[in-house]
């Protein structure tokens, strides 16, 4: 791998402008390229973060040799067929979540990504953040005994948006539980696995969309009590209850700063500032694969990325959300 790792930016929207910024605090990091349907919104983009290189359409990016790896950060609805042309094209990927529509999805990307013996990962970017890390950490040094509760929520108002955004259209795959649902659903995975059994109920918007999803996660001597919305906002803390104490993020938890510990009595509270956007954490993950040849990241994996799928799917079963474009 070069000195300089370089990178295509595919869709520059928000989420997108957010990480490139982070980008820019990375030496080894070189933004290359950029490539929008809109070649006026990619020559701005590119001229705001230095991008060398700018493209009218993706396929013109996947095509040149410009960059080493491509971000994903389109509507979830384009993930998967973008991920296999450029992987096809021999790029390395990262994908904004959810990696994949349904397992299905994930299962194919994963195949390509081995065919083509490039790295791909999704972009779950809480996973490497340094307070859920450590606190990963903690529950696996028994600081707070065995886990038997978990509670998470993540919720913004979304109804005054457009029908044609990404939030309510339901043939961009719109609603709460793939943008947003993805994070609790994710803690709970991370921190007691796959439970045994899922309970899940939905609302929905007149069009079809699902504006908010109430889940719970039995295991054998745990629960994860879950929340996604788009019709309020919401605390979006998340509490991780043991036998022998407690862990707490506060809002918003999913980029969290901190955390708090309770045990015998007592709370203790610790700072974890983040740099950037938080999109750091991710980044440099992503530089220590590529720089060693690996073509998954260990902390999160294909298989992490098909389990979650396949929560989501189940959930999707339980609560009836569907989208038109899915057979």
């Amino acid at each position: 791998m070069k000195s300089k790792i370089k990178w295509g930016i595919i869709g520059p929207g928000n989420i997108a402008r957010k990480f490139t910024s982070d980008l820019q605090l990375i030496e080894e990091a070189q933004i290359s390229a950029v490539a929008s349907r809109s070649l006026d919104k990619a020559k701005r983009f590119a001229d705001e973060y230095g991008a060398e290189h700018v493209y009218g359409s993706y396929d013109e990016l996947f095509a040149a040799d410009t960059t080493d790896i491509v971000y994903i950060a389109t509507p979830h609805n384009f993930h998967k067929d973008l991920a296999i042309t450029a992987m096809q094209a021999g790029k390395h990927v990262l994908c904004e979540k959810p990696l994949g529509i349904n397992r299905t999805e994930v299962e194919e990307l994963v195949k390509v990504a081995k065919q083509n013996k490039v790295f791909m990962m999704e972009g779950l970017w809480s996973r490497f953040n340094p307070s859920i890390q450590k606190a990963k950490q903690l529950i696996e040094q028994d600081v707070i005994g065995k886990v038997s509760y978990i509670h998470a929520d993540f919720a913004f108002y979304g109804l005054d948006r457009d029908e044609e955004s990404r939030v309510l259209n339901l043939n961009l795959a719109s609603g709460s539980l793939l943008d947003i649902g993805i994070y609790p659903v994710f803690l709970a995975y991370l921190l007691l696995g796959k439970p045994e059994e899922i309970s899940a109920h939905s609302n929905f918007h007149s069009n079809g969309t699902e504006l908010q999803t109430s889940m719970i996660f039995q295991y054998p001597s745990a629960q994860a009590i879950l929340y996604s919305g788009i019709t309020s906002n919401s605390k979006m803390h998340a509490e991780i209850s043991g036998t022998k104490g407690e862990l707490f993020f506060e809002p918003r938890w999913h980029e969290a700063r901190g955390y708090s510990l309770m045990k015998d009595g007592e709370t203790q509270n610790f700072a974890l500032p983040i740099q950037g956007n938080g999109f750091v954490y991710e980044i440099e993950e992503v530089h220590k694969c590529l720089m060693s040849n690996k073509l998954e990241s260990d902390l999160w994996s294909h298989q992490n990325s098909l389990d979650l799928a396949e929560l989501l799917d189940t959930i999707r079963e339980k609560a009836g959300i569907k989208f038109p474009f899915e057979i």
